[in-house]
């Protein structure tokens, strides 16, 4: 069993909570049920709709569909694993930005 967790901001708000609480009762559902995969299986190449952000540490949970939702979420020791972003994917690319706000969250992060 793995510990799921939600980053929270050096201040202490809780970013990525919000943002999956901006999305419809659907969408969340659809959220959860990923989440459960990731505490049952860990961040595990197995899960269909998982895969790795060339280049870094970070895993990227595929919610496809009509959603075209994105997890994007890292694997951390004791069995810890932190989603450091929530965003619909608009286009066949991650933007940018949202792939820079996941690794500036990883780094804070590791910094603590």
């Amino acid at each position: 069993m793995f510990i799921v967790e939600f980053y929270k901001s050096p201040n202490g708000k809780e970013v990525v909570k919000k943002t999956y609480f901006e999305y419809s009762d659907k969408q969340r559902a659809k959220i959860a049920k990923s989440m459960a995969n990731l505490k049952e299986y860990g961040i595990n190449q197995a899960i269909a709709n998982l895969r790795k952000l060339l280049g870094t540490h970070l895993w990227e949970y595929r919610i496809l569909g009509k959603d075209n939702i994105r997890i994007i979420c890292v694997s951390l020791p004791s069995n810890r694993i932190m989603v450091l972003h929530i965003f619909t994917k608009k286009s066949q690319k991650t933007s940018t930005k949202d792939l820079k706000t996941s690794i500036e969250r990883y780094k804070l992060v590791l910094d603590k």
